[in-house]
């Protein structure tokens, strides 16, 4: 998977700027094993490059579709992507955590997989008010918010259960 951007008309010309409107079909999911935006899916992406001394300066926005499941209910839902980035890519690599312009091009996808992994839920609920599942017998308590079992009884008096079985 690969985001180039051709930077060659900002490249050493500081105070140069454009401002570009992408989109990325992907070639692999991005996110994790409970939600990610699906391969195949499209990304877009808003940015503006800026030209500055130490290299080119990239802020936008990444606009995508995760996929996923609601933690309580186990729905089947869809979240909407909206992730701020703003990242300098230098020109000369002085610790191995930067990004650098390679070329005369800036690959976003590291950016792209940062901003949104970062930024999706750690257990995504399809509604801030979802009962989820009973934990008996599994049906959906937004289906039934007054479904209720008969109450167990304490199994240290199972045995006065059997005595009062045996009278009747």
């Amino acid at each position: 998977m690969s985001f180039l951007v051709s930077v060659h008309e900002l490249m050493k010309r500081p105070g140069h700027m454009k401002e570009l409107e992408l989109e990325f079909e992907l070639a692999e999911a991005i996110g994790t094993e409970v939600v990610a935006i699906p391969a195949g899916e499209e990304v877009e992406i808003s940015v503006r490059l800026e030209s500055v001394h130490e290299g080119i300066l990239a802020t936008g926005e990444i606009f995508s579709v995760a996929h996923s499941s609601c933690s309580r209910c186990l729905d089947e839902m869809k979240l909407k992507i909206e992730v701020d980035f703003q990242e300098l890519f230098a020109y000369s690599v002085s610790s191995d955590d930067e990004l650098v312009v390679s070329g005369e091009h800036i690959d976003l996808e590291q950016v792209v997989i940062d901003s949104v992994v970062l930024n999706l839920p750690f257990q995504p609920v399809c509604s801030e008010d979802c009962l989820g599942l009973c934990a008996e017998c599994g049906l959906k308590l937004n289906e039934d918010p007054g479904h209720q079992h008969e109450t167990a009884v304490d199994p240290r008096f199972s045995a006065l259960k059997d005595l009062l079985s045996r009278e009747e």
